[in-house]
């Protein structure tokens, strides 16, 4: 074998081509065979490889090439590879633009390592992120100017996934939660009612649109002390208006869907699911619509009342829950009690004198678990006693475990129990919301100023949680998930998890024996697929190659339909 320069004329010109070549006789006559084609390769390697024909040393292996840089790609590759395949970068801008691109990156950094705008755009070149979307030399300002684009486009997009994923007839799920930010001078900051624990700090509030598996399909921003229901009309108005979904079964809390929500809603054609308040509920057994013996012996009951006409009432009851509450009204009476005595133990030994300080210092306490009103109470000059309510702890307690659906669909289109098991879907927007709001995604806390910045910052996160949405159903033998969850015969009844699911959570391992992971836990893995840029020394020539893939990568790519060599 031997190395040799072959010469070729071209339109362009002369030509060289150098190949490994094979010399043989066949019949008298020498012949060559060509057996690689090394024209492309620097003239430092031709030498190399040259010199190797001769039998010449060429120096240790090691030498023979340099990795120049070597970047996490893995979980870039699954992340925006499943992105692609749901067809969402298409649905931004049909065609590759660098506003598209910059969108892409913000939606694939949220499910990779949720950061702010100027952390994103300083790590974007620390896995193959950046090469991938050709984003190496993105800053802040520009993220911040594809944040305006892509709220442009956020109407498309829901229109797009309503058409995918909501079916006239079918059920829409809503439920609303708040995310505080940093600063003050966002104009849809308000103080309001915080579901984070947050009392002190502004905030706004979103409402999240899902269908009926909890895959979310629009998003909207609030200022931050709306109340729940005064949203309920903007959200029928979307699906049936802009997303043209006129036959739709909306569900809502009962917070969300209260007795005036649904007046409206009734004029307007819309079958609604959701669920008595406790009062309205202690209002249907004083007046012996709903008796307690009905469930000696069964869970669920439907039942009907003038105070609700037209609506179909199904009364449950849940002895796991009753038996939650119980135990939890039982330590907030305990808590409460402690604090009231250390109150008596102060006038007692005369440092509370006064009933107006008695009385300051008991209604700081008596509010702390949400119990007060559980206790009566007499304060005057020098003397505080408090006891505990009896038969007021005892009419809340007959009701523990006890829920009511209401609902306006006909026995004909969902029975009684497919109407719970539709009402207790909405768990399914609770989970999108601890997703959005832990370290998953961490849609809070909000940096930015700009009120359309603060909406399309909720949109990205709300896309990420619609890619990891799938990527966590594609991974379920992987991971910590239930990949057939079974369906109980009992909608009242405390889910339960499949023998599969409860032997992974036992041993941490599959049924092959390999490892149980979380979701970041198997991104991290596939992080560790790395993409390497290699160079020959002496010489401006690279050339990209990929670490070789694990059985762990190969099938976490081939469960997302993507393979690992790409």
């Amino acid at each position: 074998m031997h190395v040799a320069i072959v010469p070729s004329r071209q339109k362009s010109g002369l030509y060289r081509s150098v190949l490994v070549r094979q010399s043989y006789r066949e019949g008298g006559k020498v012949k060559h065979r060509t057996l690689a084609n090394l024209s492309k390769l620097p003239p430092a390697a031709i030498e190399a490889v040259r010199a190797v024909l001769r039998g010449e040393p060429v120096g240790p292996l090691e030498q023979a090439f340099e990795i120049e840089r070597s970047l996490p790609h893995g979980h870039v590759l699954a992340v925006l590879g499943q992105l692609r395949s749901l067809g969402l970068d298409r649905l931004l801008a049909a065609r590759p633009r660098r506003e598209r691109e910059l969108a892409l990156a913000m939606i694939v950094g949220r499910v990779l390592k949720p950061s702010s705008k100027l952390a994103l755009a300083r790590d974007l070149a620390s896995t193959s992120l950046a090469e991938l979307l050709r984003l190496e030399d993105a800053g802040e300002d520009e993220l911040y100017a594809a944040m305006d684009w892509l709220l442009t486009r956020q109407p498309k997009v829901e229109a797009a996934l309503a058409e995918r994923h909501l079916a006239d007839g079918g059920l829409v799920l809503y439920d609303l939660t708040s995310a505080y930010l940093e600063g003050s001078r966002c104009p849809l900051a308000r103080r309001g009612y915080s579901r984070d624990g947050k009392r002190g700090l502004l905030q706004i509030e979103f409402g999240l649109i899902t269908d009926a598996e909890g895959r979310p399909v629009a998003v909207d921003v609030f200022e931050g002390n709306v109340a729940d229901p005064l949203t309920v009309a903007a959200q029928v108005d979307k699906v049936r208006h802009r997303f043209g979904v006129s036959e739709v079964v909306f569900v809502g809390d009962r917070g969300m869907l209260t007795s005036a929500r649904i007046e409206t809603l009734r004029g307007s054609g819309v079958s609604w699911i959701s669920a008595l308040r406790s009062e309205q509920i202690r209002g249907l057994v004083r007046g012996g619509h709903l008796q307690l013996g009905l469930f000696d012996e069964r869970d669920l009951a439907e039942i009907s009342s003038p105070a609700f006409p037209g609506e179909r009432l199904v009364v449950c009851r849940n002895p796991a829950l009753a038996s939650e509450r119980a135990r939890k009204r039982a330590e907030l009476l305990a808590a409460t009690e402690r604090e009231l005595d250390r109150i008596v133990a102060a006038v007692r030994a005369g440092r509370l004198r006064s009933a107006a300080a008695i009385g300051e210092r008991v209604g700081r306490t008596i509010g702390r678990y949400k119990v007060g009103k559980h206790f009566g109470r007499e304060i005057a000059e020098g003397v505080f006693r408090y006891w505990r309510d009896t038969e007021r702890i005892a009419a809340e307690a007959a009701l523990d475990g006890l829920y009511v659906i209401r609902s306006n669909v006909p026995a004909e289109r969902l029975t009684e129990r497919e109407l719970v098991r539709s009402y207790k879907r909405l768990a399914r927007v609770e989970q999108a919301f601890r997703s959005l709001k832990s370290i998953d995604l961490q849609v809070r806390p909000i940096r930015h100023r700009l009120a359309d910045r603060v909406r399309a910052h909720v949109f990205i996160c709300m896309l990420a949680y619609y890619v990891r949405w799938h990527l966590e159903r594609a991974w379920a033998p992987l991971l910590f998930r239930d990949e057939a969850p079974p369906l109980s015969d009992d909608p009242v009844a405390p889910a339960r998890r499949s023998a599969g699911a409860l032997a992974k959570a036992r041993t941490g391992r599959r049924e092959d024996g390999g490892p149980v992971y979380d979701f970041r836990g198997l991104l991290d893995e596939l992080g560790t697929l790395t993409r390497n840029t290699i160079r020959v020394p002496g010489s401006d020539a690279t050339f990209t190659k990929l670490v070789l893939p694990t059985e762990l990568h190969a099938e976490a790519l081939r469960l997302i339909g993507l393979d690992a060599r790409m």
